[in-house]
């Protein structure tokens, strides 16, 4: 059985971006999900003083640890203001100290999602373009927009044409799983 981490790149318990990301990890097939939680790893926000002073905070090893034992990783921003989290950010910045490869090179599956018609793509963009950067695999991603008239829990993502574009990134996803591994 493949493991694959699912992160909902937000900080809310009744987060949408927590749905999907579970949502895509639960179709790689022959496979389980590990949910990772924001909540569960606060850490004082990331400052070299913080770093020099106390050390890297043991929930940023935690957090490298499942991401280490991983197959793949599957990632959904929220968009704050344009941009990730902060939540997410903060803990992207104290892993990024732990060792210099972040994410291990894992194959990896990015995605966004938001309640308006943009989808939160411009973040999805932006964490593209920074986690992609020397990753040996060609990362997916994608976007659904107007969550609440495209996803329902049971049946996951609706609208056809939408859900066929998920199918295809999600394919990229597994395929990368099953040559990374």
């Amino acid at each position: 059985m493949k493991k694959i981490v699912a992160i909902g790149a937000s900080s809310s318990i009744k987060s949408i971006n927590k749905e999907l990301a579970n949502y895509a990890a639960s179709q790689v097939p022959n496979s389980i999900t590990i949910n990772v939680n924001l909540i569960d790893f606060e850490m004082p926000i990331y400052s070299i003083d913080k770093e020099k002073e106390h050390g890297i905070p043991k929930l940023a090893y935690k957090f490298k640890e499942i991401l280490k034992n991983s197959d793949g990783i599957v990632i959904s921003f929220a968009e704050h203001n344009g941009v990730y989290t902060a939540a997410f950010k903060n803990i992207f910045d104290w892993i990024s100290r732990v060792e210099k490869v972040v994410w291990y090179n894992k194959p990896m599956f990015l995605l966004s999602t938001s309640t308006g018609k943009n989808g939160a793509k411009l973040v999805l963009e932006i964490a593209h373009s920074r986690i992609s950067r020397g990753n040996p695999f060609t990362i997916p991603t994608f976007s659904l927009p107007e969550f609440n008239n495209n996803f329902e829990l049971d049946k996951g993502i609706i609208n056809k044409e939408l859900n066929e574009n998920f199918r295809n990134s999600l394919s990229t996803f597994i395929s990368n799983i099953n040559n990374g591994n």
